[in-house]
This record gives C-alpha cells, structure tokens and sequence, in this order.
C-alpha cells in the first residue's frame, strides 16, 4: 500500500442503467436497475479507487456491504456513486457510498475490502483447489 492511502479519500463513478443492469421479470415497461448490480457496481467504484492506491501486487476484495436499495432507477438514467474512503485500518479499508440517479438518493451503503497480495492469493487458492480435488 502506498501511504497515500488515507481515510477521506473520495471517488466518483458515473454510468448509465443499461439494459444488462436491469431487472426484466416484471416485463419490458416496469426494466429497473437491479440490486444485484447495484451491488457488484458499488464494488467496482470502491476497487477503483483503491488501486491508484496500491503498490504492483496488490488488489483487493470485498468482504462485506450493507446496502439499503431505496429507489428504483429506470433503464436509461444516469447513477452517480459517491465514494469515500472511511476507514484503514491496516489492510482492511471501509467505505461509505452513496447512489443518486438525478431525482432520487437510490442508496447509501458501507463497503468493507480487504488488501491482498495477488501472487500469494493465487498460491492459496490452488492449494485449496488441489484439497478440494480441482487441480
């Protein structure tokens, strides 16, 4: 990590809902922005600004999110995620987020990851592969 990794830190994400961030079981009039990319986007923009960050190596992954999903977004609108960086502590960062579309706050939310080193991550994860009988 580099020691500019520092609480206060912020970062904003821009993107539209498209069509592969929506819901589509209540039809083509009712395509929302679905929770489950909602989630997975909260994870990118924390990771994004992780990186700048980070010495070569090193990555990171979540650990945990609380998300309250409050709005929903139609398919087409802009979504701004509003990150900052709220915690380190050693390798573990926590940040806070919040989602507005241009009318609504669609979520606030804390973002927990984790710092990793990648070559040591992948070492880990054949041996469990090999335990698990996959490699």
């Amino acid at each position: 990590m580099k020691p500019t990794l520092q609480a206060g830190l912020r970062h904003k994400a821009k993107f539209e809902v498209t069509r592969d961030r929506t819901i589509d079981f209540m039809g083509e009039k009712a395509r929302v922005y679905a929770t489950p990319m909602l989630v997975r986007d909260v994870e990118v923009a924390c990771r994004e600004l992780l990186l700048a960050h980070l010495d070569a190596g090193e990555d990171s992954v979540g650990t945990r999110i609380e998300l309250d999903h409050l709005a929903a977004t139609p398919m087409g609108m802009q979504v701004e995620l509003d990150i900052e960086l709220a915690e380190v502590k050693g390798r573990a960062v926590t940040f806070k987020v919040e989602g507005r579309d241009g009318v609504d706050t669609i979520c606030p939310a804390t973002h927990q990851r984790f710092i990793v080193d990648v070559a040591q991550t992948e070492k880990r994860l054949a041996a469990k592969a090999a335990k698990a009988g996959l490699a």
